[in-house]
């Protein structure tokens, strides 16, 4: 059992400007009912996802997904940003990046592009390509189990590739400052990890294209409304029936909602056999990697 009562995914952006068409917010609550999407009249700001989630965490215990990158790969290379001066702790880092960005609305474009640039592949200019492709053991594990290889924080070509977001991301982790806790990194102590609380709202790493998959949809984008419906279904929810076909960004979070939901009771979820200590302080975990 698990005792979230509200599931909730948020596909994040980490573009330039203050706001963002690439962001959406879907809830769902517990049971069967079908995910629906949290709309704004303008688009969403990422500092309005920040003031909306510490509100809501409130209203009832729930279960917030973020799709980027909580920390860049630490393990294999021994360090974020292998020869710069960085923290050795996510948290730690999570206040670095704030520290070191002034960008607009939690942006953190200035972070890759100013102030450790050699780290980041922004085209052939930077040389080969492969070289800059690092991943955490959580995605390498992703990969192993048939998900496919997952983007890394460090290839910034393109709006599709996370780098930027999670970038940004990550100042908005370091904004909540322990106001909802995030795991697993919020429940490591003395080299050992606590069990998630039984009460309360909690934040985890989410992969949108998981839920896809395990929706039997083989990971593909989903853009037309008897897609997503037949996703839904197969993660035990009602359909949607939404008038119009909606957007993948609109897709991706709904699917992930009712995902969460399917998921959350699910001790193994909570407890990869390759998360230690270790990995849960520095790198993290996508939840439901297994």
């Amino acid at each position: 059992m698990t005792h979230f009562t509200r599931f909730a995914a948020i596909d994040w952006s980490g573009a330039k400007g203050a706001r963002h068409k690439g962001i959406a917010v879907a809830v769902c609550e517990a049971g069967e009912a079908a995910p629906r999407l949290v709309a704004r009249e303008k688009p969403w700001s990422r500092a309005e996802v920040l003031e909306w989630l510490i509100e809501t965490a409130e209203e009832a215990p729930t279960l917030y997904g973020f799709d980027f990158s909580y920390a860049p790969p630490m393990l294999a290379r021994g360090a974020y940003l292998p020869g710069d001066p960085t923290p050795a702790d996510a948290k730690a880092f999570w206040a670095y990046v704030d520290r070191l960005c002034d960008d607009e609305d939690l942006g953190a474009a200035s972070f890759l592009e100013r102030h450790h640039r050699r780290h980041f592949y922004f085209g052939a200019a930077d040389g080969v390509k492969a070289d800059f492709l690092h991943h955490r053991l959580c995605e390498h594990a992703f990969n192993a189990a048939g998900g496919g290889k997952a983007s890394t924080v460090f290839d910034a070509i393109g709006a599709a590739q996370v780098a930027k977001a999670s970038f940004a991301g990550m100042r908005l982790l370091h904004r909540l400052g322990g106001r909802v806790p995030v795991w697993p990194f919020d429940f490591v102590q003395a080299e050992r990890m606590d069990p998630v609380p039984a009460s309360g709202s909690l934040v985890v790493e989410i992969y949108t294209r998981l839920f896809i998959r395990l929706a039997g949809l083989s990971g593909r984008k989903v853009r037309r409304t008897a897609e997503l419906d037949e996703a839904l279904v197969a993660l035990g929810s009602a359909p949607c029936r939404l008038p119009h076909d909606p957007t993948d960004h609109e897709t991706d979070v709904l699917i992930a909602a009712a995902g969460l939901r399917a998921i959350a009771a699910d001790p193994a979820c909570w407890a990869p056999s390759s998360l230690t200590p270790a990995i849960a302080c520095t790198e993290g975990w996508t939840f439901g990697v297994r």
